[in-house]
């Protein structure tokens, strides 16, 4: 049955009230300024102890080590993830066992473990590192392995190894979202398989491959932390060293937070301008998100 609309007739348009939103908004203010008024009563942190510590020479040289291992450790990460993501998808079995073992474990053991592991447990099983020829005694090279199982040397292997089984399915995401046709094309022009894979598939997957790359140094920054259990003198590291002597633990830890803070900041927006980069000529590169929006007001007022 039709509804007869008379010609000519006004429509008054209403909103739909959203009470529900409007109310939750109310909470979450009321919230945020209880406790941004907690905060500036509470007498537990000292501004002044936090501006003091800002730019410590410890806590500069903590963070520059963040910043270093972080680097590092994504560096290996990524060369282990395309390395890895490659053997996944061979077509030889050995490969890719041995792909989807190292993924499975280094995934489904916490990095903590990790690196307690490799500064305790390979010292404590291993205790020469040596290279020759194997099954033989002829040895070229070797040095106990607690000198070479530092703390950097522990904290580049346990977050490098652990970032490298993420990363091997990220990039293996990336080449599967390249459509078959372009290999097929690559092959009838005469190219081998590494011809095809360094000059066809990775270059197209990394419009989707670098968007997560970049959520994983942002995480990777704040995963450095956890260094600090073996003694490497990253930036939490540093601040305990700190507090552990003087007792400002809070102030201390708050310096930490706003260092963690500005290089996440640091990196988002690197990360913004990589994605932009590699996205032209897609759709995506012509959307503009509020974070984007923000850091092109912040560039503009800096001009």
């Amino acid at each position: 049955m039709g509804v007869e609309v008379e010609r000519g007739a006004t429509f008054t348009v209403v909103p739909v009230r959203r009470y529900g939103q409007a109310v939750l908004a109310v909470v979450v203010a009321l919230l945020v300024a209880w406790l941004a008024a907690a905060g500036a009563s509470s007498h537990f942190v000292n501004p002044r102890v936090v501006s003091q510590y800002l730019n410590n020479p410890l806590i500069l040289g903590g963070l520059a080590n963040t910043i270093f291992v972080s680097i590092a450790a994504m560096i290996i990460g990524i060369v282990l993830g395309v390395i890895f993501a490659v053997m996944k998808m061979s077509s030889n079995v050995v490969l890719a066992a041995v792909s989807g073992f190292y993924i499975w474990f280094f995934r489904g053991t916490p990095v903590l473990v990790q690196l307690i592991f490799w500064f305790n447990g390979v010292p404590a099983v291993f205790h020469e590192l040596a290279l020759g020829v194997p099954f033989t005694h002829v040895v070229f090279f070797s040095m106990p392995m607690v000198a070479f199982m530092t703390p950097l040397a522990a904290s580049l292997l346990g977050l490098g190894l652990n970032e490298g089984a993420y990363m091997a399915e990220i990039v293996r995401g990336g080449i599967l979202a390249v459509d078959e046709g372009q290999v097929e094309a690559a092959q009838a022009l005469g190219m081998v398989s590494s011809q095809t894979m360094r000059r066809i598939v990775l270059p197209q997957a990394m419009r989707v491959i670098i968007p997560p790359i970049g959520n994983e140094f942002i995480s990777m920054l704040k995963t450095s932390s956890l260094a600090s259990v073996v003694t490497y003198g990253e930036l939490l590291r540093r601040a305990s060293d700190i507090y552990s002597s003087n007792l400002f633990v809070v102030e201390l830890l708050v310096v930490a937070s706003i260092w963690y803070l500005a290089l996440t900041t640091v990196a988002s927006i690197g990360q913004y301008y990589v994605e932009k980069r590699f996205a032209r000529g897609t759709s995506r590169a012509e959307r503009e998100t509020p974070w984007s929006n923000l850091v092109r007001n912040i560039v503009r007022l800096g001009r």
